[in-house]
């Protein structure tokens, strides 16, 4: 009986302490500290300012025209840190760029020394869609066409909605708009609701559902309900006998 006794109230306390260990881990809900993230007033983030030039990116594929130097032009792939092997000028940086800055270094490393006058076309194999990035607690986290999730709630939607652990006043939206990155944080039930205005997405966009750390303690504390049952059932079993 004393083992018996034991065992069982073994169980309850490293069931206890388990629970209360996972109660007292709280996530941190700081937002924009870094001193490069401005926070926006009143949730409302700064709409970017015109279309944003295109720019080459690791993994791209672009095409090369070299006018009357055929051995030169073709399609080239950028490899995973921007760089091209271009012939006779060897690597070239061309991540971040635009294709006309590209076409103008291509033509500056050639001048002189292989082409007297060269003229350079570059252009992307294929215009990369605009889109945006959905991530944390939604159903589908991923990347979307910004086509089709032009306001919040409608990205959310695209990415399933929100998941079993998603804090619905946690949801935050990052943009960069003439070279500062800002940060917003929305309600997304309350938004839902019709009780604040549905914001407007852009391209570029970064969207972060945050976990509601309660919840999940919750569920964890649930899951020690069958043991905690059967425990006392040993107890009430032990003490009728």
């Amino acid at each position: 009986m004393k083992g018996l006794m034991t065992g069982i109230i073994s169980k309850l306390s490293l069931a206890l302490a388990a629970a209360l260990a996972l109660s007292a881990c709280a996530k941190d809900r700081a937002y924009g500290l870094s001193p490069d993230v401005e926070v926006a007033q009143l949730s409302e983030l700064p709409a970017p300012s015109g279309t944003r030039a295109y720019t080459v990116g690791s993994q791209e594929r672009i095409e090369v025209t070299v006018l009357d130097a055929e051995q030169l032009s073709g399609t080239y792939l950028t490899d995973a840190e921007g760089y091209i092997a271009f012939p006779l000028v060897g690597d070239l940086f061309v991540g971040g760029k635009t294709p006309n800055q590209i076409a103008q270094m291509i033509a500056d490393r050639l001048r002189g020394q292989y082409i007297v006058n060269p003229q350079v076309r570059v252009r992307p194999a294929e215009l990369p869609t605009p889109s945006i990035s959905i991530g944390g607690e939604v159903t589908q986290p991923g990347t979307y066409p910004a086509a089709t999730s032009q306001t919040l709630i409608r990205a959310i939607n695209n990415a399933g909605g929100l998941d079993e652990y998603a804090k619905s006043d946690d949801v935050l939206v990052m943009r960069t708009v003439g070279g500062q990155r800002y940060i917003g944080v929305f309600n997304i039930e309350g938004i839902q609701r019709g009780n604040y205005p549905d914001p407007l997405i852009y391209p570029g966009d970064i969207v972060t559902v945050g976990d509601s750390a309660s919840r999940r303690t919750l569920e964890t504390i649930l899951q020690f309900i069958p043991l905690l049952s059967s425990s006392v059932i040993l107890i009430d079993r032990a003490f009728g006998n």
